[in-house]
């Protein structure tokens, strides 16, 4: 029996094939992982979409609380009305931290400002900050953060106010 040689030739041509073929390979992965819908990472559990903020008196009028575990800052507006804010910005969603001295909301990101209410004061932030539902019951402040509200801007009726059903 002969052996056949392999020449330095069709042994690089070998090669550049197999290499092509691992390229072409990593190029369909990437396109299929692009097209795949995202799944939300850390998904809250149902009974753990509702968080007990604390008793109505305990935040201040003009005050913005900011709960880790939600995600979400609790604005108490002057005329006594709560919203919770969610802490993204609505350009890319970086995290958005409320700046005590100036009494706003600065992304870090892009200096999107918003005020107490979660209205934009500078953008890029095409939109206001998301909400979370609030609900006030025994004089304990709640909110849900399993459902995020979109919204343009802010409207009265999205605060919520204790001592009204």
């Amino acid at each position: 029996m002969t052996q056949k040689k392999l020449t330095r030739r069709a042994f690089m041509n070998k090669l550049w094939i197999g290499l092509g073929a691992v390229a072409f390979a990593e190029t369909v992965a990437l396109v299929v992982t692009f097209f795949k819908p995202r799944t939300p990472r850390n998904a809250p559990l149902e009974q753990d979409t509702v968080i007990i903020a604390g008793a109505v008196d305990s935040f201040e009028p003009g005050s913005v609380t900011a709960f880790v575990r939600g995600k979400f800052y609790l604005s108490r507006l002057d005329n006594g009305g709560f919203l919770a804010l969610s802490r993204t910005c609505t350009h890319l969603g970086c995290t958005v931290p409320w700046v005590e001295d100036e009494s706003r909301f600065v992304c870090p990101c892009h200096s999107s400002a918003f005020d107490l209410n979660g209205d934009v004061l500078a953008p890029p932030a095409p939109r206001a900050m998301d909400l979370f539902e609030v609900s006030i019951s025994n004089g304990q402040v709640s909110v849900d953060t399993g459902k995020r509200i979109k919204r343009t801007a802010f409207e009265p009726g999205q605060a919520v106010y204790p001592g009204r059903a």
